[in-house]
């Protein structure tokens, strides 16, 4: 390896977190001065041979060897761990690997959430949940240093925010079958004592058959639970006002607003509440109402502006009280939007079953 090629691995080392900056900045001036990095990392940074030439073969991880498996192609990333495709060894079976990134590893608290995630699928069965098949991990390339992956169920779709980002737009009555299908998988959580907490078209997997497939819980919570005072717990484009505001108890009502901001989302092609800020989102969220044209024109029907409003009102007595109630409601306008699309007339309103018109959210 030329000093170049050794410079930019270096830095990709660092990059996916296996290597502390102070390490790397100590290790630049002999590199500069000729010495070579692999050299290096095993005199000063204490790394075996072996551990060096897997980190070449790798890439620093970016295609990691896992024990047991054959990692077949990366699927996703997220702000905590990659996800790749496998194949297990022993059953040649097709499984996703999400492997926590070394960084996160060492934050006891992400670390603890992955643990409890990890576990948490593989006491669940749902045909709306994705399905946990267990926790281990391997030796790092650093000394010491262990990688933490969970074996799942390998779904073969994409997500919606997956299908978002390609400019795709969803039919009202496809949207109702989405909604249907995460509200029985929440259901299912809430009767097992579990609260979401971060429902959002990035954690909604469609699978090449229509199933729906809820695939992260790495938010969820007891019912009851709280977050420390001060911390909001998700992900702020689809926080409800009390979770924006931090320390709030788990509460299915919070998932419930949630969804409503992936409905809209989903519809219309964009967030209800945008800014540039964390903070001025929350503060949207807590404050401003919800305001949009697309919904009040032609092109949303006034039975799904009311489930939005509704799910997204600002006040928790006045959503959704049970994924029941709910999914009642989703039901009842499938049928009245099937009939109205039968009969071909104008969606004006005037069948809408439930609260008068004029109540406000």
């Amino acid at each position: 390896m030329d000093a170049a090629s050794d410079a930019r691995f270096l830095a990709t080392l660092v990059q996916r977190g296996h290597l502390p900056l102070e390490m790397a900045r100590a290790l630049d001036p002999e590199l500069r001065a000729g010495s070579r990095l692999d050299d290096l990392l095993v005199r000063t940074a204490g790394w075996g041979k072996e551990s060096v030439a897997r980190a070449r073969r790798t890439e620093a991880g970016a295609m990691p060897e896992i024990p047991g498996f054959d990692v077949v192609r990366s699927i996703g990333s997220g702000g905590t761990s990659d996800v790749f495709e496998a194949r297990d060894r022993k059953t040649s079976e097709r499984v996703a690997l999400k492997v926590l990134f070394p960084t996160a590893a060492r934050n006891p608290a992400t670390l603890k959430s992955f643990v409890n995630e990890a576990r948490r699928l593989t006491e669940l069965a749902h045909p709306h949940v994705v399905k946990g098949r267990g926790l281990a991990k391997f030796s790092g390339f650093a000394p010491g240093a262990f990688v933490y992956f969970a074996v799942l169920e390998l779904v073969d779709g994409s997500t919606l925010l997956e299908r978002l980002d390609a400019g795709e737009r969803f039919e009202e009555a496809e949207l109702l079958g989405i909604v249907g299908q995460v509200a029985d998988a929440l259901d299912y959580l809430h009767a097992e004592g579990v609260v979401h907490r971060d429902v959002k078209p990035g954690n909604l997997m469609l699978a090449s058959d229509g199933t729906l497939k809820l695939i992260d819980l790495g938010f969820a919570a007891g019912a009851g639970e709280r977050s420390a005072e001060g911390m909001a717990s998700g992900t702020s484009a689809y926080l409800d006002p009390q979770r924006a505001q931090g320390g709030a108890a788990a509460d299915l009502r919070g998932d419930v607003y949630s969804l409503g901001v992936t409905l809209f989302h989903l519809r219309v092609g964009r967030l209800p509440f945008e800014a540039t800020d964390d903070h001025e989102l929350l503060r949207q969220h807590v404050m401003a109402s919800l305001s949009s044209p697309e919904i009040k024109s032609r092109g949303v029907s006034p039975h799904l502006h009311y489930l939005i409003e509704r799910m997204m009102s600002k006040d928790p007595d006045h959503r959704f009280q049970s994924w029941a109630e709910l999914r009642r409601e989703v039901n009842e306008t499938r049928e009245t939007l099937a009939k109205m699309a039968a009969m071909d007339q104008p969606d004006d309103g005037s069948s809408r079953k439930g609260p008068p018109r004029r109540r406000r959210f």
